[in-house]
Formats: structure tokens, sequence, C-alpha cells
């Protein structure tokens, strides 16, 4: 499953952003959309997680909550169009 995090603060790393979906069970990848020219954060992110339920017990229970001072929106990402 793959899902969206937005309004990341700029300063979360990919490692805090995997370490808070792991509570949850088993993550592939976590990462954190990166500017192209400045190399700053653009506060949002995706995480891969191979199992559904994992990943739907991550979404409700994340979302709305608080990491690195900001609060963070949750959801299953849409596939690109």
């Amino acid at each position: 499953m793959n899902i969206f995090v937005a309004k990341l603060n700029y300063a979360t790393s990919e490692d805090a952003l995997r370490q808070a979906f792991e509570e949850f069970g088993t993550v592939d990848s976590a990462k954190v959309i990166m500017d192209r020219d400045t190399q700053r954060s653009k506060g949002f992110g995706f995480v891969e997680m191979p199992n559904d339920d994992e990943g739907n017990q991550a979404i409700s229970s994340l979302n709305d909550t608080e990491l690195d001072g900001r609060t963070i929106v949750v959801k299953k990402a849409n596939p690109r169009g």
C-alpha cells in the first residue's frame, strides 16, 4: 500500500518518517520529497507498506497526529495519473 503523508515539518527525515510507520508493521520504503533546486523538503512524502491491513491501521492511527512538531495528514496515495 502506498501512503501519502502531507504537512511534514521541513526538518523531518526519511528515517523519522519510517520509524513513525514501523510501529504499525513492515515498511518497504519511506521517502520525503525534496525540491530539485533548493534540496529542501517540499513538506510531503510517501511510505510504502506491503501489508494493506497494517497500512490502513497506520493511516487511521497517524492521521491528524503530531510528528516533529507538525500535525500531519496521512491517507492512501492516489495512483499517478
